[in-house]
């Protein structure tokens, strides 16, 4: 019984889904063959008209006729198929019946979703009947032109088609074989519609008949005109007129679209006429000339089209005029194109009470009409939108959108379909009629039907009922989807009584049922809301009666019982009707009175409110209102409520679009009463006006009137400009707009035409348009004098308005005069010229027409340059160097070109070779090529070829080629090669080779491409793509790495590939070979994700990998599942909990757990979620075995069972762990749960265990009410070995869970491991604590002002090397290491520096060449210091003077030489050069002379004596050169002056306490200490401006005369042609003996020690040196001490220091400082032994020392520490540490340092002594280093040269001398009368022992 219970539902389950499927394959008919529109047929032949439609069900195809009678057979004449074929069959004439051989027919089609019907289908049978063809004559005047008609009969003129004339002589005229016009430039012409046309007719046409040949297009007869035609050509006996027949005037033409027509204007008259077409604009009277092309032409009066568009459609107006008069015809012209139409959307699905909408496009020329069909039958409806605001069920259907003109029709097809089930509801059980006692209890029942599913609702008496109270309402669902309802009434009072209804409604429709429930008692009449009603409408109102019983129920009104009129009805129940209700009638209240049969009576009222629609009080009516008038215009209406009055005008000229009158126009105002009211009404305001009462009741009342604005005569444009060409003729026309009549007049500049002009030149002809009137003034041929301003004057009564036109008569324009040559090359020549009279048209353009002076104008050789007519100045390029050439211009209008201007000759200059060298070949050689070529040819030399540049470059490269230069004298004795080395291995290069010349360089040749030797690849192969073939095998493949990265031959591919997940471990990736660019990778992994990459080989090695591509295998079936377990719940249960498997090998789609009864042969199965891993089988028997096991599944299919276990329900059950032991990774921060599902009865307690010691549950970890344990945001310390125990009295239970924390990486350690000018090594080092395996590492590095840039770094890769950083240059270096689970923190950061130093300058004899006014450096002789030099500065300056001049400043290193030009022969000559790279820069000076004239050598230069500009050989007297006078005085001052030396030696000994001192000019062998010392301006150091300062009277001050210049090994060079004799002393081995009490060490290797060597005091930026004991005044240190103390301003260097012997002084040499700075550059000079420096140390006393701040320009010194600053050394500060700022600067701050810190930053030199130590504090250390880009603190690393040297000075000096071992006392003497004219702007100094004093010079 209980299976037979669940058959019922199921088969019905079964139906409801076999309806639904069935349901969405409906579809409703569509044509897929509709007939045609039209069908001609013979009579003796028949024909076969197809229709066919598609659908589901198939539909029936049937045919009707057009008024929907149905379509049978007739025997004989039509036979219908029930294939939607419908047979017409060949009859005799006889048997023609017209109402079947000329009907209109349709198609239907239809199943059960709906109909359709197609388009409408005329058939006509054409019975065969004889017909011919006629040619009339034609009356035409000689000169005109005729058109001949081949006359056709009516019944076949539209079968039959013109083909081709014939005249008398057997000529044949045909047309077109497209159709379109044939000879239209000859005299005949067959027009597309079969006349033939004749122009400019003669006399002799007369003589010559012709007749026309037709071919009918159903049969295919050809036929010959019956009748011949000629013209009738009449002479003309004197002017007249144009003249046009009768009947042209209005003429339609129809064309189709794409085919050719023509429009005729058949006007003639004498002289012959000329004919001019106008197209109207749409919708308005102005009109256009019509735009002749290729496409539209006129022959004669004929306007031809070739392809007619429907845009052609409108109205045309030809106009033919001749000297006489004039006339016109208007033609219209309709183009049709075939109609087609589209419905979107062709199909759509809706639910019930949802809108719908349905959009017809259409295409096609003209459309008539528009309308719809629904189901075959039209539904009312002509817009192109039809919405449906609701859907119901009968909106279901066939949807069809009809456009219709007189030829043809259009249909489109969409369906509507209803979406879900649509029954309506039913009633299938309802309540009775009842009488009741009070107080007892009732329930009222209704049950109901219907899908969707009905809601039943409760009314009493129209009232809505629910629950409350005494009433309650309660709904219930019986079988079959039945709605039950019940309204139960506790304790009925009479008042309860009254009509009751149920009502259940759905969105598909509705059912109700009602009937009176009354309960005993008196009367009671309820309560009864106001009612409106609509006037005319009817009022039905049932009265709301309880009580029983009731004997009469009445209405009253105003006391009265009724009804009272034939339109009032009550009946006995109580029902009110009255009929068309009257607002002055029938409002009021009425009284329903109800009376029992006791006497007793109850009373209610009801309000009625009528409503009544809006009329017309004043309707509105056409009004005419004058121009600028207010117009007023009354419009009202009544109604109740009162209505709203709007109005609308028409956006048109047609009373259709209306539009809501604008708020923002003022003028225009709207009454409450609703007129309308418009100030100062315009033309604008013309038109069509809709006035609309409306409130809300009933339709809108509506009337439309015309507003007609009586204006006077107005023209829309003003003033206009009007164009014609000289001697073409032209027509002014004026549009005048207003009120007729309007008279038109023309005056000419003022004057009327008729009185200016008395022969008849002008024609004027006016003519109505419509709102208004046109006029034509016609010139027949324009001359020069024809320009000028036309007035037309338009008048009507109500006024009069002008309109000017300017007649511009253009012409060509003059000739280009004044030609001059403004400017030439040997490429180009720029002219200029004055522009000619234009003609009164701009002048468009001129063309420059040149050529050769040997070749013709007309030749081909002749070239032309156009330009526009604004310019006047031209440069006519691409001309050849050295040629004679002739041009003349031409200027040009829009009339045309002017004649040539006179022609000039030129001749261009000469230029570089124009062409390149030829039989350029490149053969290869060992990291090298070897190139040789050719001359250019001859004629492209353009000069005398002084060198070649040979530039090669990378193929495929942007970046410019590099160039080396090879020069000669002679181009015929040298050898045409040179060898490129020091380039890539296999790698292609591109050479070319360019010759210069005098005047420049030539074109490159073409790019020769060869190959260097093999290497390895540097590019990887590209666009790696893979594909997944099978779950275990995907197919990868590649292109080549790029042609210019392979450095040899590919030998084959290597492919790296493994799971992605893994993808950072090496060992599970794996590698196959390839040759060719694919391969195909087996043995994979199940739906696993792989990376794939893959490198390229050759015979150098492997190159680098490329991107990865990742690919994931396909699914197959899982494994089993690892793991099962099942334990007994209870009695009758069993918990089955399993492990997903090892390898799912795809998503997981189910699992399926299978149990089996012992002994059963059949397994019962149930199916899980994927998410669940546990499922409890309930219904055992208690004492049965059991057996479990578990399937997994993908979408592939079931996998293999997991293993079986057997397990039997029990009522006591010992705690067990359903969950299994299992590792558990999760990331850090992140959550975990570790699972702990545990049975037993009873219940089991929990709890867990971490690390074999209870847990204790905290803020992040809690114990889950199911027994798991919930871990928040894991921390690395949470990983461990987690226990679950559970137990109960039967036993216990464990499950381990091991937690392992995946975190980011701890920061690696970075270390240095070396450094070179390019590259930086370091190692990095994993931190050991790191537990997740390391991915890599991201290595981040930033050069100094540079950007940071990242690269990774491969795990297994502990050092990396960074190449290509900037060369000298410090770097900041700090690396992340990543995981799997993301990057970790940043180590430390590692600031270092590369290796590398500024430029090593040359020797002069190898830099520099010299001549006689130039000067050719060799830059290729620098030395780079191991920095690529960047570029050169190179400045010169005569000897003496102070003003440098620049040569270049910008010099590449790829250039070998440069040539400084422009100098004098014989003239001394300083040259400065700087070379900057990277590193720092290196400033050289070198002195030379120029050859002179005859190339020969000059003396040495003479010392400048003085500080002016006199040369001293012209000062002397003019006896001092007699020999007479000058060799006895000579010989009598040498004696002199040999007594004075002698005693000024020995008291100089005495002064000086044996303390020697040496000339300011003595030179010591001193190479430089630190070869890599140097100002580095790229970091922005700026010299000051050099400063003069006169010298100290008396003093022996010098700065080493700036002759003084370093050569290699630090000797000096006086570099002249004439190597003089050198200028300076010598220090001896034997004067430093004597003077130091030892000898000096000797020199460096290499460095010469004759007595006549000497050294350079030159830095290696180029700055002087200075010298040991050398006296120097540091210019303008005066202005820029510090003014807060007194400070010396010239300083004396100390003695060489014994541990620096032989090494050169690097300090810079006297410069100008800024203010409060000090530029420092450390130097270790050679100080003399112990005992001397104890002697110059002896004095005492401390006194104030000024040490300034200074800056310092760059670090230079050889032994910073690159890696990074370390406080070391013996003092607090032995060195500073070291940091760049942004600004290149780096600045020193605070006191100097202390005497601990001496012998770290001065060398050797001994410390202080006491006295001059202050009690100052030591200043703090300085702050650890911030960032390389600090710019707001930066230390220094070396102590200041000069800081030391100054120190030293004030030990050295005893308090007593000054300057040159004079006294103070004297030395401050010959300063007083400076010191006294400085006291009133400088601080005064503090005389102290030991101190220095305000512009005093000390010894540095």
């Amino acid at each position: 019984m209980g299976q037979t219970s669940l058959e019922w539902p199921l088969l019905g389950l079964l139906c409801l889904f076999f309806f639904a499927a069935a349901d969405t394959g409906l579809q409703g008919p569509v044509f897929v063959l509709e007939p045609p529109n039209k069908i001609d047929f013979s009579n003796s032949t028949g024909t076969v008209v197809e229709c066919a439609a598609r659908g589901s069900p198939p539909p029936r195809v049937t045919w009707v006729r057009g008024d929907g009678q149905p379509v049978d057979d007739v025997t004989g004449l039509r036979q219908v198929f029930s294939n939607g074929t419908l047979r017409f069959l060949a009859f005799r004439a006889e048997d023609y019946r017209q109402e079947i051989h000329a009907q209109v027919y349709r198609c239907l089609a239809n199943n059960s979703e709906g109909s359709v019907v197609s388009r409408d289908v005329h058939v006509r049978a054409v019975v065969a009947q004889q017909y011919s063809a006629s040619v009339n004559p034609v009356y035409v005047v000689a000169g005109n032109a005729a058109v001949l008609r081949c006359e056709l009969p009516s019944h076949v003129a539209d079968l039959v088609t013109v083909t081709s004339w014939v005249d008398g002589d057997g000529a044949v005229f045909f047309r077109s074989a497209g159709g379109g016009v044939s000879g239209d430039d000859g005299k005949y012409l067959v027009l597309p519609s079969g006349e033939l046309h004749i122009r400019d007719v003669t006399p002799e046409d007369g003589l010559k008949s012709f007749r026309c040949r037709t071919v009918h297009r159903l049969t295919g007869e050809t036929r010959l005109s019956a009748t011949e035609g000629r013209l009738v050509v009449s002479e003309p006996v004197s002017s007249g007129a144009p003249r046009v027949p009768a009947g042209a005037q209005g003429a339609t033409f129809y064309l189709r679209a794409a085919a050719p027509g023509a429009l005729h204007c058949r006007g003639q008259g004498y002289p012959a006429p000329v004919f001019r077409w106008f197209k109207f604009e749409e919708g308005s009277s102005r009109r256009r000339p019509v735009q002749l092309d290729d496409r539209v032409r006129q022959v004669a009066g004929t306007l031809i089209i070739r392809e007619a568009r429907v845009q052609d459609s409108g109205k045309y107006l030809c106009q033919v005029n001749n000297t006489v008069g004039g006339e016109s015809v208007e033609t219209v012209l309709t183009v049709t194109a075939p109609l087609s139409s589209s419905i979107t959307p062709p199909s759509q699905v809706v639910d019930f009470g949802k809108p719908a909408q349905f959009t017809c496009t259409y295409k096609g020329n003209p459309v008539k009409a528009l309308y719809w069909m629904k189901d075959g039958v039209k539904i009312g409806h002509d817009e192109p939108t039809l919405s449906i605001r609701a859907v119901t069920k009968s909106d279901k259907g066939m949807y069809q959108c009809f456009v219709i003109n007189d030829q043809e029709s259009a249909q489109a097809t969409a369906e509507l379909r209803l979406g879900g089930k649509f029954d309506p509801p039913a009633l299938v059980e309802t309540f009775e009629a009842r009488q009741l006692e009070p107080g007892i209890s009732t329930h009222l029942k209704c049950a109901a039907t219907g899908d969707p599913t009905p809601e039943i609702t409760w009314f009493i008496d129209d009232t809505e009922t629910t629950s409350r109270d005494r009433f309650q309402v309660s709904h219930s669902r019986g079988p079959a989807g039945t709605v039950v309802s019940f309204l139960n009434v506790t304790s009925i009072l009479t008042n309860d009584g009254g009509l009751f209804k149920c009502r259940a409604a759905s969105k598909v429709g509705a059912a109700e049922h009602q009937a009176r429930i009354d309960v005993r008692g008196l009367p009671h009449v309820k309560p009864m809301k106001k009612m409106s009603v609509v006037a005319g409408e009817t009022l039905i109102k049932t009265c709301p009666v309880a009580g029983y019983p009731i004997d009469t129920i009445t209405w009253e009104m105003n006391a009265r019982v009724l009804p009272r009129d034939a339109r009032q009805k009550v009946f006995p129940n109580g029902t009110l009707i009255i009929t068309n209700v009257q607002r002055q009638s029938d409002q009021g209240t009425y009284t329903c009175v109800a009376r029992s049969t006791h006497g007793y009576m109850a009373r209610a009222n009801l309000e009625v409110l009528v409503m009544v629609p809006p009329r017309w009080i004043i309707e509105p009516t056409d009004k005419e209102f004058a121009l600028s008038s207010t117009a007023e215009i009354q419009c009202k209406a009544d109604g109740f409520p009162k209505p709203r009055m709007a109005w609308k005008k028409a956006a048109g000229s047609r009373p259709e679009d209306y539009r809501a009158l604008g708020h923002s126009d003022s003028s225009i105002q709207v009454r409450d009463d609703g007129t309308l009211v418009i100030n100062s009404i315009q033309k604008r305001d013309e038109g069509y006006y809709l006035c609309e009462a409306d409130n809300q009741i009933g339709p809108t009342l509506s009337a439309v009137i015309y507003v007609n604005v009586q204006a006077p005569p107005h023209f829309e444009i003003k003033l206009r400009n009007q164009t014609a060409r000289l001697g073409d003729p032209a027509v002014l026309v004026c549009e005048a707009r207003g009120e007729q009549p309007i008279t038109i007049k023309w005056s000419r500049n003022g004057a009327p035409l008729s009185a200016r002009e008395p022969s008849p030149r002008y024609t004027i002809r006016q003519q109505k348009t419509e709102g208004g009137a046109s006029s034509d003034l016609s010139l027949q041929e324009t001359s020069r004098r024809d320009s000028a301003t036309y007035t037309c004057v338009a008048s009507n009564p109500f006024g009069q308005d002008n309109t000017t036109i300017n007649l511009i008569v253009q012409e060509k324009p003059e000739v280009p005069f004044a030609i001059k040559v403004l400017n030439k090359s040997g490429r180009s020549v720029e002219l200029s010229w004055s522009a000619p009279y234009n003609g009164n048209s701009d002048i468009f353009q001129y063309i420059i027409q040149y050529k050769k002076a040997k070749d013709e104008w007309d030749s081909k050789e002749m070239e032309r340059v156009v330009i526009p007519g604004k310019m006047e100045i031209v440069s006519v390029m691409d001309l050849r160097p050295a040629t004679a050439y002739q041009m003349r211009i031409i200027a040009e209008n829009e009339v045309g070109p002017s004649e040539p201007s006179e022609v000039v000759t030129i001749v261009t200059s000469e230029e570089p070779p124009a062409g390149p060298p030829t039989a350029v070949v490149v053969e290869p050689l060992e990291r090298g090529l070897l190139v040789t070529w050719k001359p250019p040819s001859d004629e492209l030399l353009n000069g005398e070829v002084l060198g070649y540049y040979v530039g090669h470059r990378l193929s495929n490269s942007k970046n410019s080629f590099s160039f080396q230069t090879f020069e000669f004298a002679n181009e015929a004795t040298r050898k045409h090669q040179v060898s490129i080395t020091k380039l890539e291995e296999f790698r292609e290069y591109e050479v070319v080779v360019q010759a210069f010349n005098s005047q420049g360089s030539g074109p490159q040749s073409e790019e020769q491409r060869q190959f260097t030797a093999e290497g390895v690849p540097s590019a990887p192969p590209q666009e790696i793509t893979c594909r997944t073939l099978t779950s275990d095998s995907i197919r990868a493949s590649w292109t080549p790495p790029p042609a210019g990265a392979t450095n040899g031959v590919i030998r084959g591919y290597k492919v790296m590939y493994g799971p992605s997940s893994t993808w950072y471990d090496d060992s599970t990736i794996d590698m196959a070979k390839s040759t060719s660019t694919e391969t195909l990778l087996t043995g994979l992994k199940k739906y696993t994700e792989y990376n794939i990459t893959v490198l390229a080989y050759t015979g150098g090695g492997d190159g680098p990998r490329s991107r990865s591509a990742i690919c994931r295998t396909e699914e197959d079936v899982p494994e089993a599942p690892a793991a099962i377990k099942a334990l007994a719940m209870s009695s009758d249960s069993i918990l089955v909990s399993w492990r997903q498997p090892e390898n799912p090998n795809g998503i997981i789609k189910r699992y399926t757990v299978y149990f089996m009864e012992e002994g059963s042969r059949e397994p019962q199965m149930h199916r899980v979620t994927p998410f669940q891993q546990s499922y409890r089988a309930s219904g055992l028997k208690k004492t049965q075995n059991y057996q479990f096991w578990v399937n997994a599944d993908t979408s592939m299919g079931e996998g293999p069972p997991s293993n079986k276990v057997t397990v039997t329900p029990r009522s006591q059950v010992p705690a067990r762990i359903a969950s299994f032991d299992d590792e558990l990774t999760v990331n850090f921060q992140q959550d975990a749960k570790l699972p702990c599902l545990a049975v037993g009865l009873p219940q089991p307690t929990i709890a867990w265990h971490r690390d074999g010691k209870p847990f204790q549950p905290n803020d992040r970890m809690r114990i889950m009410p199911e027994g798991s344990l919930q871990i928040r945001g894991v921390q690395r310390g949470d990983r461990g070995e987690y226990s679950c125990i559970a137990k109960n009295q039967f036993g216990q239970d464990t499950v381990s869970h091991k937690l392992v924390v995946q975190a980011p990486p701890y920061p690696p350690e970075v270390l240095l491991i070396g450094s070179s000018n390019n590259s930086i090594e370091v190692r990095l080092k994993p931190d050991p604590n790191d537990s997740v395996p390391l991915f890599g590492f991201t290595l981040h590095y930033k050069a100094a002002f540079g950007e940071w840039e990242t690269v990774q770094v491969p795990k297994k890769a502990r050092s990396f090397t960074l190449e290509s950083p900037w060369c000298g240059t410090k770097h900041q270096i700090y690396a992340t290491a990543f995981n799997g689970v993301g990057p970790g923190e940043q180590s430390a950061v590692l600031t270092t520096r590369t290796k590398g130093q500024a430029p090593t300058m040359p020797p002069a004899d190898r830099f520099l060449r010299i001549q006689a006014k130039s000067v050719e450096l060799h830059l290729n002789t620098w030395k780079n210091g191991g920095c690529p030099i960047l570029y050169f500065v190179v400045e010169y300056r005569k000897r003496f003077e102070t003003e440098w001049t620049t040569a270049s400043n910008a010099l590449t290193p790829d250039k070998s030489s440069f040539m400084v030009m422009d100098l004098e022969p014989a003239t001394w000559y300083d040259l400065r050069a700087t070379a900057h790279n990277n590193a720092g820069s290196t400033q050289a000076e070198y002195l030379f002379a120029t050859l002179d004239e005859e190339g020969g050598t000059v003396g040495p230069p003479l010392v400048r004596p003085g500080a002016d500009g006199d040369d001293w050989w012209d000062q002397l007297p003019a006896w001092l050169p007699d020999l007479n006078v000058l060799v006895p005085t000579a010989c009598g001052l040498l004696v002199l002056l040999v007594g004075l030396c002698v005693l000024c030696v020995y008291l100089g000994s005495r002064n000086r306490n044996g303390a020697q001192r040496f000339k300011d000019d003595a030179q010591y062998t001193q190479p430089p200490p630190h070869q890599n010392r140097l100002y580095n301006e790229e970091l922005g150091y700026i010299a000051p401006p050099n400063r003069k300062l006169p010298p100290i009277p008396g003093s022996t001050y010098s700065t080493l005369g700036s002759q003084v210049k370093r050569m290699p090994g630090g000797a000096l060079s006086v570099y002249g042609p004439a190597n003089p004799r050198h200028q300076y002393e010598e220090l001896t081995q034997q004067q430093y003996q004597a003077t130091y009490g030892a000898p000096p060490r000797p020199p460096p290797h290499g460095v010469p020690t004759s007595p006549s060597t000497y050294y350079s005091v030159v830095g290696p930026n180029g700055e002087e040196e200075i010298a040991p004991y050398a006296t120097f005044h540091l210019l303008g240190f005066r202005e820029e001490m510090d003014p807060s103390g007194e400070t010396p301003a010239g300083c004396q260097t100390m003695a060489p220091r014994p541990g620096q012997h032989g090494r050169q002084m690097s300090a810079p040499a006297v410069r100008t400082l800024p203010r409060n700075t000090r530029y420092s550059q450390p130097v270790n000079p050679l100080p003399p032994p112990a005992h001397q420096a104890r002697a110059s140390l002896g004095g005492g006393g401390g006194g104030s020392v000024f040490s300034p701040t200074y800056d310092d320009p760059a670090r230079s010194d050889d032994e910073a520490n690159y890696n990074s600053s370390q406080y070391s050394g013996g003092g607090p500060y032995a060195a500073l540490d070291d940091s760049s700022s942004r600004t290149g600067t780096a600045r020193r701050n605070g006191p100097e340092p202390a005497a601990a810190g001496w012998a770290a930053d001065c060398g050797s030199l001994p410390p202080p002594p006491p006295s001059l130590l202050t009690d100052e504090p030591l200043p703090p250390p300085p702050p650890p280093r911030a960032s390389l880009d600090d710019s707001n603190t930066s230390q220094q690393t070396d102590t200041s040269a000069m800081e030391c040297d100054r120190d030293q000075a004030l030990l050295a000096d005893s308090p007593q001398f000054g300057k040159d071992g004079r006294p103070a006392d004297e030395t401050r003497k010959l300063l007083d009368s400076d010191k006294e004219s400085n006291e009133a702007r400088r601080p005064h100094g503090t005389t102290q022992n030991g101190a220095l004093v305000p512009y005093d010079t000390v010894n540095v």
